[in-house]
């Protein structure tokens, strides 16, 4: 897959997500895809994981600030905004590494890590 393919899914991926759409990811990401940052492997998981996302933070909405491809990876920096329940606007920058196989996204991270203690701080 040529490296403006790789970039072209990403903003397809993130233009579904922005739309709470997650019906077509399996087109772009792996059945099998593991998120290292978030510890959860397989596609439906990934879809569990936006699910409470959307529901947490309402008007969440995820912006491509920049992209670098090379190789089989794709590195984003996307600016993420939205409300939490107790009406704290959250606005986080974050990078995440993507690798592509077979013209899909098969694993990825991001930094910083927004897990576990640092994410219910911002509930």
């Amino acid at each position: 897959m040529s490296l403006e393919r790789n970039k072209a899914a990403i903003r397809k991926v993130n233009d579904a997500l922005n739309r709470r759409d997650l019906s077509g990811l399996g087109e772009f990401m792996a059945e099998d895809y593991v998120d290292h940052t978030n510890q959860m492997q397989g596609l439906e998981n990934v879809k569990k994981f936006y699910t409470q996302v959307f529901k947490d933070f309402s008007g969440w909405h995820r912006t491509i600030e920049d992209m670098i491809a090379e190789g089989d990876h794709v590195w984003v920096r996307f600016r993420n905004t939205g409300t939490s329940p107790s009406g704290k606007k959250i606005d986080m920058t974050v990078v995440s590494m993507l690798r592509f196989a077979n013209g899909k996204v098969v694993e990825g991270r991001t930094v910083p890590r927004v897990t576990g203690e640092l994410y219910q701080k911002l509930l």
